[in-house]
């Protein structure tokens, strides 16, 4: 498939800017998967107001792929999504391993209806850029590309300004997501974005989950000749926003509302602050992110939308002090939460 072919309203979402949470993963404590908590999350999502999905990330556990539980959850999202709402959602599908792997999965997902694949280069460490770049256009040649600059410390390789110029060369890319969690590599994206001319094409999506609404309020000014091209975050595609949407989507509104005015008043970077502060504790960084998907799946759990933290490895799991440590940031921040409207609409999700 090719960008071109994309539903129109689909490439507006994404150009204007939404929130797309990394799908977790729901598990019962036999740690199979639990289809009706699965379902009520994708449900949740939506109603808390997201634009789109990301399935068959990260956050959904990799290990996915080792139990042969790939398809049925890309599967599981785009069914309930199409049944829950005829809003637009954009469909993203997580891509990883070898050019042969992505390509049947990128497979798998178009034939599920899902838009793009965000492609992880992690299996490729140690590779030359121009295999990866190799790699990349193989993939983009069957399914239209989101980027993905994952952080080192959970398995990412560093990437230089020259690979994602290279990257956002390739006309089937459609975005970056761009989640280095170091504001050096994030530049390094954004420059490679305006070298290419690519800045129109390719939208930038935060995935650094440390820094997230200073992505989405900040312009980058970059030289290209005898000009300076401002390019700025659209949205976010995160594994902070598998929890307390509501919040991210009312925030996001802030600060697309604050750009267009021109005007980023003190509170908004105050809550900047608030939500890194969170994020420190959902992810873990104290302990090397080592909780970082047990993190989210705590919050899941305390509102009822999981069963449990369960994750398919059973080394993932909370580390001492995390969940004492959540308890501060509910406390501190509970305009960052939505337990109330989890609450009103959760038995109506699990239906």
């Amino acid at each position: 498939m090719h960008r071109e072919e994309l539903p129109k309203e689909v490439i507006a979402q994404l150009r204007r800017g939404v929130v797309i949470p990394a799908h977790p993963l729901a598990l019962t404590e036999a740690r199979e998967l639990d289809e009706r908590h699965q379902r009520a999350l994708t449900r949740y999502y939506l109603d808390a107001g997201a634009g789109g999905l990301a399935v068959g990330v990260h956050t959904t556990q990799f290990e996915i792929r080792d139990v042969g539980l790939y398809e049925p959850i890309l599967r599981m999202a785009a069914e309930t999504a199409a049944a829950w709402t005829d809003r637009p959602i954009i469909m993203t599908a997580g891509l990883v391993g070898t050019t042969v792997q992505a390509l049947d999965e990128a497979d798998i997902a178009l034939g599920l209806g899902y838009h793009a694949g965000l492609l992880s280069l992690a299996a490729h460490k140690g590779v030359d850029e121009d295999a990866l770049i190799a790699h990349c256009e193989a993939v983009a040649a069957r399914i239209p590309l989101v980027g993905f600059y994952l952080q080192p410390a959970v398995g990412g390789i560093v990437l230089s300004a020259e690979f994602w110029r290279r990257f956002a060369a390739i006309d089937n890319v459609i975005a970056i997501k761009v989640a280095p969690f170091n504001r050096y590599r994030t530049l390094d994206v954004v420059r490679g974005v305006v070298a290419a001319g690519a800045e129109d094409r390719v939208c930038l999506y935060t995935g650094n989950d440390d820094h997230i609404l200073m992505d989405l309020v900040q312009p980058f000014a970059v030289r290209r000749g005898d000009e300076t091209i401002v390019v700025r975050f659209r949205g976010g595609l995160l594994g902070h926003w598998s929890v307390w949407v509501k919040p991210a989507v009312e925030y996001l509104a802030k600060a697309h509302a604050a750009v267009a005015a021109g005007a980023v008043d003190a509170d908004l970077l105050q809550l900047d602050s608030q939500i890194t502060d969170a994020n420190g504790v959902l992810f873990d960084v104290v302990n090397d992110f080592a909780g970082c998907i047990a993190g989210c799946h705590e919050v899941l759990r305390r509102q009822g939308l999981l069963r449990g933290t369960w994750c398919l490895n059973p080394d993932e799991a909370m580390s001492p002090g995390q969940a004492e440590a959540l308890d501060r940031i509910v406390a501190d921040y509970p305009h960052l939460c939505d337990d109330d409207f989890v609450a009103a609409n959760l038995l109506r999700w699990l239906d």
